[in-house]
């Protein structure tokens, strides 16, 4: 884990009505010096998707989530190929994508791996630059440099191939004034939010993790060093995410300010399947796991989602019982006879602690899930809560048939 560093950096990307100071708070940001970046990323543009019905997806995203709908794209906006819909939570974006015409590229994507997650885009200051310098280490680069421009601008993107199919878009839009990119509309949430409810269920993304091949793992994240100028925030191998029947390895790589995190994946050896081997045979190869979504208030995001109908793994009694939890976590904002009753998790290291909870899958394939995550100083990732959490998971798989 990064510490000690001196640097400054000042707010970049846009945040709508969250603070960089909340930023920190939220996803835990540390100093960076961006000037000597090779590939300075300013923030997570959004997070794409392909799904089967992006009509439906968006609107479960819009009721479940708590997301509101700032902008579409499709047939009636003269994109015959396909229907986008990109919604928002504070500095979150996501885009839902769906195929329209019957040999469209897009519904061969998903009928190779379901609903998923094929474009992680990221806010860059200079997309020629980092495409230069992708390019000089090997990447693929799947678009080069371009402009798109309409009424409210320019916006400059270029994409690199990552594990898997998944890509990452590089954008510019420090020349665009318009709602998302070129080619979209504004549009607006037709849907009623409860009297009474938050403003949003969440504020950020914090991470989105990604699941590799057998062996492949530390592959990516020399690639991550290479070509984006990532550097190592977090390692996991070992009894340390492991249980009795299934283990796995994970190592964490993020931009210098830990803005951007993307841990990655891979199954390890063990009596049954991992998790990992799950997701990667039913999605049917390397892909993006789960996003963890930051909030400052879980508790009343748990209420809200699980009022709408979003299910979540379970954590027994015997968890928060136990006298050596109670013992290590210390003091904590929610206490711990709430936790148990949302069945949320929480963890301590030397920076501080940090609340989490996890959805089951959220698609038809036990692929995609979701985690929830409030920070207060620490920058891990919940290392204590692990078996718990694999355990969880594990329960579920069996019920599946797929231990």
């Amino acid at each position: 884990m990064l510490q000690g560093m001196t640097h400054t950096v000042e707010p970049q990307g846009a945040l709508d009505d969250v603070s960089y100071d909340q930023l920190r708070q939220l996803v835990g940001l540390v100093d960076h010096d961006s000037s000597t970046d090779p590939f300075p990323v300013k923030s997570m543009d959004a997070v794409v998707f392909i799904a089967g019905n992006a009509t439906q997806t968006a609107w479960f995203y819009q009721v479940a989530f708590g997301m509101q709908l700032v902008a579409y794209s499709g047939p009636e906006t003269g994109h015959f190929d396909r229907k986008s819909f990109v919604l928002k939570s504070g500095s979150a974006r996501f885009v839902i994508t769906g195929g329209v015409q019957r040999d469209s590229s897009l519904l061969d994507h998903h009928r190779r791996h379901g609903d998923g997650v094929i474009d992680l885009a990221l806010e860059v200051a200079d997309v020629d630059r980092c495409i230069e310098h992708a390019r000089s280490q090997g990447a693929t680069i799947l678009e080069e440099p371009h402009d798109v421009s309409d009424e409210h601008g320019t916006v400059r993107v270029a994409a690199i191939a990552t594990y898997g199919e998944t890509r990452h878009t590089l954008v510019d839009r420090s020349k665009y004034t318009g709602v998302y990119l070129p080619g979209y509309e504004p549009r607006e949430s037709s849907v009623v939010r409860p009297e009474g409810a938050p403003k949003r269920l969440f504020q950020a993304v914090d991470h989105c993790v990604g699941n590799v091949e057998l062996g492949k793992m530390d592959y990516w994240v020399d690639w991550y060093h290479r070509v984006m100028g990532f550097v190592n925030m977090a390692e996991f191998v070992g009894d340390d995410i492991a249980t009795e029947y299934s283990a796995l390895m994970s190592k964490v790589v993020s931009n210098g300010n830990h803005r951007v995190k993307f841990p990655l994946n891979e199954p390890a050896i063990a009596k049954k399947r991992s998790q990992i081997d799950e997701y990667l045979e039913f999605y049917g190869g390397a892909g993006c796991q789960h996003i963890a979504l930051a909030t400052n208030d879980i508790v009343a995001t748990v209420t809200a989602m699980r009022a709408a109908g979003v299910e979540f793994l379970d954590t027994p009694d015997s968890y928060y019982d136990d006298p050596e939890l109670r013992a290590r976590i210390g003091e904590v904002r929610v206490p711990i006879e709430k936790l148990k009753e949302h069945r949320i998790l929480v963890d301590r290291d030397e920076d501080g602690y940090l609340l989490q909870i996890f959805t089951k899958p959220i698609g038809d394939r036990p692929t995609v899930f979701y985690e929830l995550i409030e920070r207060h100083g620490s920058l891990g990732f919940g290392k204590g809560n692990f078996k718990a959490l694999f355990e969880a998971i594990e329960r579920e798989q069996e019920r599946r048939g797929n231990l």
